[in-house]
């Protein structure tokens, strides 16, 4: 009952820190909405570190590189064989994460060098006792803050995945061979000679590649498998 008009109001009391029931229930739902939205990109962010830093290690270890993982103190985290063997040549042992890291540090003594957070760094050795050259993909690539580091020593990489070249282009058994030596340096003569072919029967082979591949010279085609080989 309301005591000064006389009639009866069923509206609730309006209380300090409340507000009126129809616009209540409209900005209940807007901050639930709003707190929903921002749970979930949190929970996505989580969800995608893993993912995110196992798709880039295991694409540079498609391509032959070298890769370490580390933390915010800058301390190696995780690392593959191929770094371990880059760096041998920097440190007398490399038993412990901490031997990893001091080799790191001998490798770019003297080399300016800013590991970002979130970021990805490559080093390149170009020849035995040269300073190395760093360059750094500025931006987050590892939502949770961690750096990588691509070693490239100039080896030769690693070839493409056979079998995803004979599910991109149609090849053969034969062909996929081929193209794989091709990947690695080979010349099609050593190649032939290599495997007890002609010069015609390569010459055809060859020929079969650049029409599947769409690709005109052998330069182009051993591009072409360089850029394949990053793919599972």
């Amino acid at each position: 009952m309301n005591l000064i008009s006389g009639r009866n109001d069923t509206r609730p009391i309006a209380m300090p820190g409340m507000v009126a029931a129809d616009a209540g229930s409209r900005t209940t739902t807007a901050f639930a909405r709003s707190v929903s939205r921002k749970a979930s990109r949190a929970i996505t962010a989580g969800k995608c570190v893993r993912p995110c830093l196992n798709s880039i290690t295991g694409m540079l270890e498609r391509i032959g590189c070298g890769w370490l993982v580390l933390g915010e103190s800058k301390r190696v985290l995780e690392w593959n064989a191929a770094a371990e063997t880059i760096l041998k040549a920097c440190a007398d042992s490399l038993d412990s994460p901490g031997d990893l890291s001091a080799a790191l540090r001998s490798l770019i003594a003297g080399v300016p060098a800013h590991f970002a957070a979130g970021s990805l760094s490559w080093i390149v050795i170009r020849n035995a006792g040269d300073r190395p050259v760093i360059m750094t993909e500025e931006g987050v690539v590892t939502p949770d803050g961690s750096v990588i580091v691509a070693l490239l020593d100039r080896q030769p990489r690693t070839g493409p995945n056979p079998e995803t070249l004979r599910k991109m282009f149609g090849l053969t058994g034969a062909e996929t061979q081929l193209a794989l030596r091709l990947a690695s340096g080979d010349a099609p003569l050593e190649i032939a000679e290599r495997n007890r072919l002609s010069r015609t029967t390569i010459r055809t082979q060859l020929a079969s590649l650049f029409a599947k591949t769409e690709t005109r010279r052998q330069a182009e085609l051993v591009a072409l498998l360089g850029r394949i080989s990053v793919l599972p």
